[in-house]
């Protein structure tokens, strides 16, 4: 069996806060896929689709000679060039053409007759300004913040309201966030600790059972088995 194939290369300069990378995909073996926080443009299987924030694992069961190229968005950046907000994509693939009708239609054919990138039509539609505030708590949840509250406490906007402009950006609230942070945080750091007790601590959960909780979730398999792959 083809082993799978995938690499990552920086996003253009000019879209710098707005798209965290470039990837492309290549190889017949299923793809498991665990939250990242990220809402991607994908090429793939004669489509062009968004793959909304995930709350779950996402089996993507390609063709032996599949081949998928993508453009993942910073988080809580991708509604500011899709139109809406990231929330009514969350565990969801989207057709371009039915995100924006005979716009995102054409935009996709464009994308596969090799007329037009992934990264061109980022561009076309051009991002507004982040909402500074819900870029200030993601980075506080990104470095280890131990519990929402705590992130929350530099913020003079009320909390009901920052929740809910991050829900929009994101797909999901500051407390799911925080978890996906949490366990991405944990897949970094494996192969760097001896143990899984090291690697929860490590990562800022307060015990390996924690650890082993968030990884069924967000894996759907047991701890010891994931991150032994």
């Amino acid at each position: 069996m083809m082993a799978t194939v995938y690499r990552e290369t920086a996003g253009p300069g000019e879209l710098s806060g707005v798209v965290r990378c470039r990837w492309e995909s290549a190889g017949q073996a299923a793809k498991r896929i665990v939250p990242d926080g990220c809402v991607d443009l994908v090429m793939s299987g004669g489509e062009v689709f968004v793959a909304g924030p995930d709350t779950a694992v996402w089996t993507w069961d390609t063709s032996p000679d599949a081949h998928a190229l993508g453009v993942r968005f910073v988080p809580g950046r991708a509604g500011d060039v899709l139109g809406l907000g990231a929330d009514e994509l969350r565990d969801q693939r989207v057709p371009l053409r039915e995100l924006w009708g005979r716009e995102g239609e054409l935009l996709a054919e464009r994308v596969l007759s090799g007329a037009a990138s992934l990264t061109d039509v980022v561009i076309e539609r051009r991002a507004g300004q982040a909402d500074r505030e819900v870029r200030e708590l993601i980075t506080r949840l990104d470095n280890g913040a131990p519990r929402v509250s705590v992130a929350l406490e530099p913020f003079s906007t009320g909390e009901r309201q920052l929740r809910r402009r991050f829900t929009l950006a994101v797909g999901y609230g500051p407390a799911t966030y925080l978890r996906v942070a949490r366990f991405q945080r944990a897949i970094g750091l494996a192969g760097r600790t001896p143990d899984l007790a090291s690697l929860a601590f490590s990562a800022g959960y307060a015990d390996q059972a924690h650890l082993s909780r968030d990884c069924r979730d967000f894996a759907g398999v047991k701890a010891s088995e994931f991150f032994r792959r």
